[in-house]
């Protein structure tokens, strides 16, 4: 039996802007593009909490709580690349 693995968080702050939709797209392609990593994505709007974290330009991309991208939207593979990273992280952590 499989060990259950917590999910990758990913969280996208995205605020009406072209490269905001392009964002959040992109982010949910990987998460289909990875059916194997447990993913949970959170869309944020909220600009105060966007710039009490350290975001200063719109889109950024956070996961597990790091700013991974901001101002520019990565591609796809970058961005599933990033949720493997910490995947890997993750486990690591645990062993």
């Amino acid at each position: 039996m499989a060990e259950e693995t917590e999910p990758v968080k990913v969280e996208v702050f995205a605020i009406l802007c072209a490269k905001c939709k392009r964002m959040e797209i992109a982010v949910h392609t990987a998460k289909q593009e990875l059916p194997d990593v447990p993913i949970e994505i959170e869309r944020k709007t909220d600009v105060f909490e966007l710039k009490q974290r350290g975001v200063m330009t719109n889109p950024a991309l956070i996961i597990d709580g790091e700013i991974v991208a901001q101002g520019n939207v990565p591609s796809v593979e970058e961005i599933k690349e990033m949720i493997k990273t910490a995947q890997v992280r993750k486990a690591s952590k645990k062993d």
